[in-house]
């Protein structure tokens, strides 16, 4: 589909003080998460090292991404399905087409329960092991920052996420039948299977820029091409905004200092939702900003009164000899694996039917 005239929408956006003092109204939760919503809210001012982290960690996205293949087959995890430590060309978004365009690195983040757990317990689900298998971490010597910044952004984002959780609780004792008082916020705050995804999306290939033209002439501009339309199969997904690098300008293999963009080079670049009542939409998160999307165990816990959110990435179109790259930040708080999402279905038999058809 073409994105000409597809709207900006401003998402539902709150403060934190308000999330923690629970002011939050109810006409404020049924526009974030009702009916006719895009089922996603903004927490805007958050504590000042945010920023500071969230500009540490996703420079080090470009970083690692630059790193020697050697190097990063190293980081990789086969055993763990590649849902530990980096994953590149291993994800099926589309029917037969692996994604190519985008690195991930995977963090398992049970350390926000106990510093000293690196996965979840293996007790009794023995072949769940993109939950179970230990984080795999960067050599300090090649990437001092990135473990201690991503572990500390990730607490951080998980903070948030119960207060959202928390405020997610009081709209959805009101508006689903037999809901279990704070179930969501204990979900998010007990969570062992807490999974991040720090992002780096690739530059666009050499010959992009004409086969964007060639596209745009023949009326094939494929939209979802660094991420293609996909909904999260936790129940709160934590997000940063995305960070913009050229790559030309500041090249992160040859130790350079990261320049954020203070905006993407094209304008249509960036997360479109697909709203509940059918409607696409372009949503901007502010940088200062964290935002919280609502996923499919969600759905399922909540009966469907809260659903998942269809949403895609635009790639940027290159330009000017520029080489843009996209990191970004996703932290998928889900249910630990005994949790029933449904009746007689636990999270980690959902799981398992999600990671069969994705990878």
């Amino acid at each position: 589909m073409g994105l000409d005239g597809v709207p900006q929408a401003q998402a539902v956006t709150v403060s934190l003080e308000d999330l923690i003092n629970g002011t939050v109204s109810s006409e404020t939760l049924t526009e974030a998460f009702g009916p006719s919503s895009l089922g996603i809210i903004v927490v805007k001012d958050l504590n000042p090292e945010f920023q500071r982290l969230r500009t540490q960690v996703l420079s080090n996205a470009s970083y690692l991404a630059a790193l020697s293949n050697n190097e990063l087959e190293s980081l990789t995890s086969p055993s763990a399905k590649y849902l530990v430590g980096w994953s590149c060309g291993k994800e099926t978004l589309r029917s037969g087409h692996f994604d190519t365009l985008k690195g991930s690195y995977y963090v398992n983040c049970a350390f926000y329960q106990d510093a000293n757990l690196q996965g979840a317990p293996a007790d009794n689900f023995p072949d769940l092991s993109e939950y179970t298998a230990p984080n795999i971490w960067p050599p300090v010597s090649r990437l001092p920052t990135f473990r201690t910044g991503l572990e500390q952004l990730c607490t951080l984002i998980i903070d948030t996420a119960a207060l959202v959780a928390r405020a997610c609780d009081r709209y959805a004792m009101v508006n689903v039948e037999g809901y279990k008082s704070g179930y969501l916020e204990h979900v998010v705050r007990t969570s062992l299977t807490t999974k991040a995804r720090l992002l780096h999306y690739f530059p666009a290939p050499e010959g992009a820029v004409e086969e964007e033209k060639k596209k745009e002439e023949g009326g094939n501009d494929d939209d979802d091409d660094w991420c293609a339309t996909h909904l999260d199969h936790g129940c709160l997904t934590g997000l940063t905004s995305a960070m913009f690098v050229d790559e030309v300008a500041s090249p992160p293999g040859e130790g350079a200092e990261l320049t954020e963009l203070a905006a993407s080079p094209d304008p249509k670049a960036g997360l479109y939702i697909q709203s509940r009542t059918g409607e696409v939409v372009k949503v901007n998160i502010p940088r200062d900003c964290l935002a919280f999307q609502t996923g499919e165990a969600l759905q399922l816990i909540t009966k469907g009164k809260f659903r998942a959110v269809p949403h895609f990435v635009k790639g940027a179109k290159p330009s000017g000899g520029q080489k843009i790259a996209r990191n970004t930040l996703a932290v998928f708080t889900q249910p630990n694996l005994e949790e029933e999402v449904e009746s007689g279905k636990s999270f980690g038999q959902f799981a398992r039917e999600v990671v069969a058809r994705t990878y």
